[in-house]
């Protein structure tokens, strides 16, 4: 099959890409030992994947507090920044562009992973169910937990916060990123303030939808503030049903997910940012996002709109040419396929994803996938 419309050159904010294809956040859980901070073997691993017209990074937490797995790279300290200098550095070495993705959990943590072993801190004081977090019991050695219950972030709290997300951002331009994605998405932080079920503040940044959604309008503009909306995307995981209660998490089912993630959409649309990042369930009895929902987030949104999940080359050529996304990101399949670009242009086989090897380790079933050989 021909798949030209992956490859057509396009452009997003201020950057050519060179085809349509990208690397989304991935976690991969192998940061250095103590401190959170980026290495030379990450740095190999997006090297390796730089042939996606556009890369960003696994989430990144913007501060201590900001952390819920085991070994996930900071974006906050002078270390965490000179390890990120390296990656960008080899991505741009071979032609790439990448965003670094700022990350924040709220209450999807473990007191073990908080400073001072403190609790959480979420809008609300509720804790997060159905979803294991995973710690740290030894070198090299974790556990999978129930989050432990978070503390409502004051109002003051909350302010101090979208300035901690502005200044990861400069962090990010620091360490040579090209721009940052703000991950709203799967139930973390920004998703907690802007969902009914984990929001029930009575002040500014709760009760109606305007205000559950002034915290990622706030955050929006402190960062397009810093380093400009050409330069900033935002990810949302809108979620419309869900069987599977075991689900239910990531995207926080609310009574309307079109009204509030369209709302969400128009909030961009006003900053400006460069992006939306639509990342859809990809589980196996996952729903699909309505033609409704699609059809108004383009009417709505005037950057590039990226989607992702369970997405073949077909399917990814087809969702171009119908007009509905501008870029398609895989996630699995470029985990073991660090050529894929190449794999898909030229229609060779592609490798076997090793699941036992997604999250921490070493450089097996990291950067040991093998590249095509013609």
């Amino acid at each position: 099959m021909n798949y030209q419309s992956l490859f057509a050159p396009t452009t997003l904010g201020p950057y050519p890409l060179r085809n349509r294809i990208v690397l989304p956040p991935l976690t991969r859980s192998r940061s250095t030992q103590p401190g959170n901070i980026p290495n030379e073997l990450m740095a190999a691993y997006y090297r390796q994947r730089a042939g996606a017209g556009f890369m960003v990074t696994e989430g990144t937490q913007i501060e201590p507090r900001g952390q819920g797995y085991a070994w996930t790279p900071g974006i906050y300290s002078p270390e965490q920044i000179e390890g990120w200098k390296a990656i960008s550095q080899a991505v741009h070495a071979e032609g790439g562009v990448i965003f670094a993705q700022l990350w924040h959990v709220g209450r999807v943590s473990h007191t073990s992973l908080q400073p001072g072993g403190a609790d959480p801190v979420a809008p609300s004081a509720i804790p997060a169910r159905n979803v294991k977090v995973f710690i740290e019991t030894g070198p090299g050695e974790g556990m999978l937990a129930e989050p432990s219950t978070p503390r409502a972030l004051t109002n003051a709290e909350v302010k101090e916060l979208v300035q901690l997300y502005a200044q990861a951002a400069r962090n990010a331009l620091e360490a040579g990123f090209d721009g940052v994605e703000i991950h709203c998405a799967n139930g973390y932080l920004v998703n907690q303030f802007i969902s009914a079920h984990t929001n029930v503040r009575t002040d500014e940044y709760g009760g109606s939808l305007h205000n559950r959604l002034r915290f990622l309008r706030e955050v929006v503009q402190a960062i397009a503030d810093t380093i400009g909306a050409d330069r900033l995307g935002v990810r949302f995981a809108p979620l419309f049903a869900s069987t599977d209660e075991e689900r239910v998490y990531l995207g926080l089912v609310e009574e309307d997910p079109q009204e509030t993630y369209v709302e969400a959409v128009k909030c961009l649309e006003e900053i400006g940012v460069a992006y939306l990042s639509l990342a859809e369930a990809d589980w196996d009895s996952a729903p699909e996002l309505p033609d409704s929902f699609r059809k108004a987030v383009r009417e709505a949104f005037s950057g590039k709109i990226i989607y992702a999940g369970r997405y073949t080359p077909e399917r990814a050529a087809a969702a171009i040419e119908a007009g509905w996304a501008d870029l398609i990101a895989f996630g699995r399949p470029f985990i073991a396929n660090p050529d894929l670009p190449a794999r898909i242009a030229n229609g060779w086989p592609m490798n076997t994803l090793d699941p036992n090897s997604m999250y921490g380790g070493t450089a097996t079933g990291y950067t040991d996938y093998p590249t095509h050989s013609a």
